[in-house]
């Protein structure tokens, strides 16, 4: 009984405090400077600094003292007071903090909050926290500089492909007729359960899937899509392609020197990379490496930020996401989602698709587009959504999330969801067997259901996708142009790309693994062939295998980050070629520097300046042919075991045909030789160390060895032809 009145005794002395700081709230016109510098606002009061959240009107005057300091006070001092508001104000009894801490159960009721005292029914809103420079609350000002405004519509987009088998080919619908409109300022979201099309409508309505199977209408400025709209699409995939070894600053800071206009000099488009950075908090972890699999780096929601910021930086007038939130928790995913609002706010057109949102982040959408095994249930707004599904006798039975409920409807499931009368009327006149067990319609026949009412709905509607946009035709004339905006010369790209690469692939070089395999490979050669000429050939053959297994990996393993960059015209293919194989020859010429000195020394050859130089340039053009050979055979097959196994073959056939192994080689076939490097290369190391030799080793002509030189130089340049070609017509984004 005791413990009884002393809870009801709390209760009431809790609720007494909160009678009296809502008085101080709505009441007191007492200013935070009135209080003495220091004092502590106890007794149920509220500083005016966390109620002005409450209040919407004056702003009161702030104290300069502490304000800093004490900002996470007032932010946790805020949100407990939004807590005993609405708990107040629904006819709670306390705190659920104190209740719960007390292990008791308390009872209050009877009070309510009169609404004419509530200013504003958002007051708790996040979205309208002002800019409080004390605490640190800063919200980011995006980009507003003026941009092409694109009106995005399509009409009846429709996608097939083929499924071929053993005997025969299947036809596979992955789209049907799919119409919509998006406007700047928006943000539109596309849901729909896995494997519904919406990475494909994605896909199609960004530019970056232009297949004769695609059908349909989809226009950009009432225009077709042109080459121009590639320097103003940002598209921002689902799987996060960065490279890992650079920073945070360095990925953003190359993405602007690429993409941003050739008006714009160095300085401003390095200043425009760091103004993005800030935009998206990521100013704490400029200087921190992406990372990736076997590298720590920043985190996943860190990487998502990066990758907006890598296409927001050229400030696009289409910004297209794929699944932007996925893998995140739900308050960075809802960070995220308001990053996009104040994108679509600065007047961008913001599509993206999203898996399972939470119900915050389902009524940050402007607009909602809803498929279902690609078919169109809906599209319209996405406050409107739940009602549209209840108006043809769709509801939810219970509360829940409405992004649950319409991903249960798109997958034609009706549990915890009425059953529309017209849907019953159907199953009962179709065969009972078409019913389920739990008296449910089967999914199929839901789905039919939902797509045929939404047709009946879209024909309504059907006009105002026909009717053409009141824009000038400035706007639609710029669309049109099919010329291409580079954001720098041809010049200017290779110098980008080959300080990039070489500081991409600078940890990998110079990593003590490959350093002591080179390291232990020579001194085991120099002691099983100590004081050798022998040696020369063995060197002539690991270094024409070892380049070309490195070489095999270079664009297979590149073939994303090349297909998203030149998705986005950010460089010419030339340029980024020349500069991938270029910037490679300095870090692969270090480690054969010291292979050379170790095994040159301990094979006791000839022990002058000469001969040492021209061994070690030998084994330079050894190398760089070995890797022609090697970007060759990546390039034209793009799949790493394919790859390997031929890169396999050749080497081996190679080296047999190297004059070592078999000295009488068959007529026929003899001519196998010609083509290797390991040959040619074993040839002049020998004419080399050789050439003043009377009578000549083993009948090698000691001439000056202009035709090895000449054979090597060809295929340097003749791999590295059909390389660049084997890119050129290989389909970097199908």
């Amino acid at each position: 009984m005791e413990k009884s009145s002393n809870s009801t005794t709390l209760g009431r002395t809790k609720s007494d405090q909160l009678l009296e700081t809502l008085a101080a709230v709505f009441k007191s016109p007492t200013s935070q400077s009135d209080l003495a510098p220091g004092t502590s606002d106890s007794g149920g009061t509220l500083s005016r600094k966390s109620s002005r959240r409450l209040v919407v009107g004056a702003s009161p005057a702030r104290s300069s003292g502490g304000g800093s300091r004490n900002a996470h006070i007032r932010k946790a001092r805020s949100a407990q007071m939004k807590l005993d508001l609405e708990e107040l104000s629904s006819g709670a009894a306390l705190s659920r903090a104190s209740s719960a801490s007390l292990g008791f159960s308390f009872s209050f009721t009877g009070f309510t909050v009169p609404p004419d005292e509530i200013a504003d029914s958002k007051v708790f809103s996040d979205d309208d926290i002002p800019e409080d420079i004390e605490a640190g609350i800063c919200r980011p000002k995006f980009q507003a500089e003026p941009t092409l405004p694109i009106y995005l519509k399509f009409r009846e987009v429709s996608y097939k492909v083929v499924i071929k088998g053993m005997t025969s080919s299947e036809e596979r619908d992955i789209l049907n007729g799919i119409s919509g409109d998006v406007s700047p300022g928006e943000v539109v979201a596309l849901m729909g359960p896995s494997g519904s099309g919406k990475t494909t409508l994605l896909n199609i309505l960004g530019g970056r899937l232009t297949h004769s199977a695609v059908a349909g209408s989809v226009t950009y400025n009432d225009q077709p899509y042109s080459k121009f709209l590639k320097s103003r699409i940002g598209f921002v995939t689902q799987d996060d392609v960065l490279f890992p070894h650079l920073t945070v600053k360095e990925t953003l800071t190359y993405a602007a020197l690429l993409r941003l206009p050739m008006t714009l000099t160095k300085q401003q488009k390095e200043k425009r990379a760091l103004d993005v950075i800030y935009e998206l908090g990521l100013d704490r972890c400029q200087d921190t490496m992406i990372g990736g699999s076997f590298v720590r780096g920043v985190s996943g929601g860190e990487r998502k930020r990066v990758c907006i910021g890598n296409e927001i930086i050229i400030n696009p007038s289409l910004l297209f996401l794929d699944e932007p939130t996925s893998g995140l928790d739900s308050t960075t995913a809802l960070r995220t989602v308001q990053t996009l609002q104040d994108i679509a706010e600065a007047g961008k057109t913001v599509l993206t698709t999203i898996h399972q949102p939470s119900s915050r982040l389902f009524h940050k959408f402007d607009k909602l587009i809803v498929l279902g095994k690609g078919s169109l249930l809906y599209f319209g707004k996405a406050s409107e959504a739940t009602d549209y599904f209840s108006s043809i006798g769709c509801s939810p039975l219970i509360a829940m999330n409405p992004a649950e409920f319409l991903l249960d409807l798109a997958n034609g499931n009706l549990n915890d969801i009425s059953v529309p009368p017209e849907l019953e009327d159907r199953v009962q006149m179709e065969n009972s067997e078409t019913e389920t067990q739990n008296g449910k319609p089967p999914p199929q026949v839901v789905h039919e259901y939902l797509v045929e009412a939404y047709e009946l709905r879209f024909s309504e509607n059907e006009n105002k996708l026909m009717d053409p946009l009141p824009l000038d035709e400035e706007p639609k004339l710029k669309v049109l142009s099919s010329k291409r905006q580079w954001g720098a010369s041809w010049w200017q790209q290779y110098c980008i790309l080959f300080i990039r690469g070489i500081k991409e692939r600078r940890h990998d070089y110079f990593s003590w693994l490959r350093i002591t395999q080179v390291l232990s490979t020579a001194i085991i050669l120099g002691l099983l062939w100590w004081q050798s000429d022998r040696l020369l050939f063995f060197i002539a053959v690991f270094w024409g295998f070892f380049p070309v297994f490195t070489a095999i990996f270079t664009f297979p393993q590149e073939r994303a980050m090349l297909s998203k960059e030149r998705a986005a015209d950010m460089y010419r293919l030339s340029a980024y070629f020349l500069a991938r194989t270029t910037s490679d020859l300095p870090l692969d010429l270090i480690l054969p520097v010291l292979f050379i000195l170790v095994v040159y020394f301990m094979a006791g050859l000839r022990l002058s300046a000469g001969p040492f130089f021209l061994s070690m340039l030998t084994v330079f053009l050894c190398i760089v042919a070995a890797q022609g050979l090697g970007l060759a055979i990546g390039a034209t097959l793009m799949d790493l075991k394919r790859a390997t196994t031929l890169a396999s073959v050749t080497v081996m056939t190679f080296m047999l045909a190297g004059g070592f192994f078999v000295e009488r080689v068959p007529v026929f076939i003899s001519w196998i030789r010609y083509l290797s490097f390991n040959y040619h290369t074993y040839k002049l190391l020998l004419k080399v160390q050789y050439q003043d030799m009377v009578p000549p080793l083993k009948g090698i002509q000691t001439d000056n060895g202009s035709r090895e030189v000449g054979a090597l130089v060809a295929m340097i340049f003749g791999y590295r032809l059909l390389a660049y070609l084997s890119l050129r017509g290989m389909k970097l984004h199908s």
